[in-house]
């Protein structure tokens, strides 16, 4: 989970960057001409008398071949065959579980097909029973608990996720805990094929009520009235920045310091949700090789970049891909031969494995460690422990290494690194380099899930490295830094208003936007991109799941925002942030970012008053 009580020291002792890349990221970025439109300079700090629309960035348009959109029958009427456009009838109707089937290529049943409609909104991963039967630890210290007009900005669709809508819309709709993942990627057929042995997972049940897709649009007067008390709190500090903007229609309802980079915190796990959705498809699994090594008896474990890899069916993370397995496999490949030595082979990742910008005390403070390749159990030393701050492995490459040598009778004095040979013919069998066997991580919608559920930053990192693989970038902080703000640009955000040093949100020198946060819900709501629709999943509930678990029940002037705030937290000492969706009192759908990095007290304080401003957005109709 993300950092809490970190020391704050903002790069150049204000912590007022532009969000360009000037502002202490990563070097190496990737321009995309014509990616956001040129913004004049934000007048003096005041109260908005006015908001302009902030339109999304993007026109809206059918997909390719598509036949005209008919009138809303009430009987789910599609754009290709296969993607819903509006909610079912009134009444009781349950929320579909899975989006229409699909199937696998044929001969690549690792491969699981992008999904072609929107996997549901259900709550996150961490809201599930304990692994066991086991009691959750108490969060420890240290952990996450679980105003100026913007410019004018290009077009987001103006029908936004229709199938976002239909999860959220109509009355007895309810939003679900997550099923499995198989019925998220549209495969009613069992479940995927990595995940044997797997513990099932339980049946969705009705937590949250639906949104109505024909409230009316609040005003930008009457949501200014509601949140200038709030956003002028002095537990807040001197920096609040904020933007909130209506789902369906992309009309700005609020906007103070909006375009203004901040620092995130583990917001950033926004961004690294739709980068890595967009530049890898969220059915793309990340694969862990074993290969011949260059001499005899030599076994090379190749890591791809899989942290939830666990050892055993006593693994971490649920259904994830495992060395036991693995070492099956290589014990098959190998026939009566018994391995020597064990390679670990970590070089598809680069650089530093601690972060620019992060604090001293997080290798060692439990909510982060050594990024590499090839980990298990997200360096954890003891996977049993449940979901927050745990004790970490110094050397994930080499942990996993000798558990993976254990499993093959290899001594842990015989596993070094190195890496894997080329493929070679003849000689010694099998030849250097022949694959001996490969285990495929779940698929990248369910990691999203647990990244944004349970606030995890080691996995956050790794998926920032493959947004960097995808676009053959180094798989390096400041490789996947640079290809992020790529990622960016091309999906035609505002690339100007981030600017990354890392994936999760531990350095102090990420600076991104509240209305680049709230535009990126957006693009995830768009039938454009439904692929974008994971980072919703885990997206958690207020007043009862993941960082907002124990918010919006008993500090005054919250109520209204429990189970109607839908958010992605973020904390640093002196960072307080939170951005994602809220249902106002009159059944609208709104997206809001709020982000301040001059807070002068605790969460105590800070978070409550942060929470008013969400909880404001729900208990009025702002009209």
């Amino acid at each position: 989970m993300g950092r809490e009580d970190s020391h704050y020291r903002p790069d150049g002792g204000a912590a007022r960057g532009t969000g360009r890349s000037g502002s202490g990221g990563a070097t190496g970025r990737v321009p995309v001409p014509d990616a956001h439109l040129p913004r004049a300079a934000e007048p003096a700090p005041s109260a908005p008398e006015h908001v302009p629309e902030r339109p999304p960035p993007l026109p809206w348009r059918p997909p390719a071949g598509s036949a005209p959109v008919g009138p809303n029958t009430g009987r789910f009427p599609t754009f290709d065959g296969n993607r819903p456009t509006s909610a079912p009838p009134g009444g009781s109707a349950a929320i579909p579980t899975s989006p229409a089937p699909g199937r696998p290529p044929a001969g690549d049943e690792s491969t699981i097909p992008i999904p072609t409609g929107v996997p549901p909104l259900y709550p996150p991963i961490s809201a599930l029973p304990a692994p066991g039967g086991a009691a959750s630890p108490p969060t420890p210290a240290g952990a996450e608990p679980l105003p100026t007009p913007a410019a004018p900005r290009r077009r987001l669709p103006m029908v936004l996720a229709v199938v976002l809508l239909l999860v959220l819309a109509g009355v007895g709709v309810g939003v679900t805990q997550p099923g499995p993942v198989a019925g998220w990627l549209g495969d009613d057929a069992g479940p995927a094929p990595t995940a044997a042995g797997a513990t099932p997972e339980p049946d969705p049940s009705d937590v949250l009520a639906g949104s109505d897709p024909n409230a009316p649009l609040p005003s930008a007067d009457g949501v200014r009235a509601a949140l200038d008390p709030l956003v002028g709190a002095a537990d807040l500090g001197d920096r609040v920045n904020v933007s909130v903007a209506d789902v369906t229609s992309g009309n700005t309802l609020f906007a103070k310091g909006a375009d203004d980079g901040t620092v995130p915190a583990s917001v950033t796990k926004l961004a690294t949700a739709v980068t890595v959705l967009a530049a890898r498809g969220p059915g793309y699994r990340i694969p862990t090789r074993a290969v011949a090594g260059a001499n005899p008896g030599e076994v090379v474990i190749v890591g791809g970049g899989d942290p939830t890899l666990a050892v055993d069916k006593k693994g971490y993370y649920p259904g994830a891909a495992r060395l036991d397995d693995l070492a099956a496999q290589v014990r098959t490949a190998l026939g009566g031969a018994a391995p020597t030595s064990v390679i670990v082979d970590g070089s598809i990742y680069s650089g530093p494995v601690y972060g620019p910008g992060w604090d001293d005390d997080i290798p060692t403070g439990g909510s982060g460690g050594a990024v590499t390749a090839l980990m298990a159990d997200g360096a954890r030393r003891d996977p049993s422990v449940g979901p927050g701050a745990a004790e970490r492995v110094s050397e994930p490459d080499l942990a996993a290494g000798r558990s993976f040598a254990r499993l093959l009778g290899v001594p842990a004095a015989a596993v070094k690194r190195g890496t894997a040979p080329a493929a070679a013919a003849g000689g010694t069998t099998p030849a250097p380099g022949t694959e001996l066997g490969v285990v495929q991580s779940p698929p990248l919608i369910r990691l999203v899930d647990v990244m944004i559920s349970e606030s995890d930053n080691l996995l956050a990192e790794a998926l920032a490295r493959q947004v960097a693989l995808a676009r053959n970038q180094p798989a390096s902080f400041d490789g996947a830094a640079a290809a992020m703000d790529a990622e960016v640009a091309e999906l035609g955000l505002p690339a100007d208003e981030i600017s990354l040093s890392d994936g999760s949100g531990l350095s102090r020198r990420n600076r991104i936007s509240p209305s680049l946060l709230t535009d990126l819900v957006r693009l995830a709501a768009s039938p454009d991109h439904p692929e974008l629709a994971g980072i919703f999943g885990g997206l958690p509930v207020g007043g009862w799941s993941g960082t907002l678990d124990d918010r919006y029940r008993n500090a005054p002037g919250t109520g209204a925002g429990a189970g109607t705030v839908r958010a992605k937290t973020g904390t640093l000492t002196g960072v307080h942030a939170i951005a994602g969706l809220v249902t106002t009192a009159d059944g609208r759908l709104l997206t809001f970012a709020v982000l301040t990095d001059q807070v002068p007290g605790g969460k105590e304080t800070a978070q409550p008053a942060l929470d008013r401003i969400a909880a404001a957005l729900a208990g009025c109709g702002c009209r």
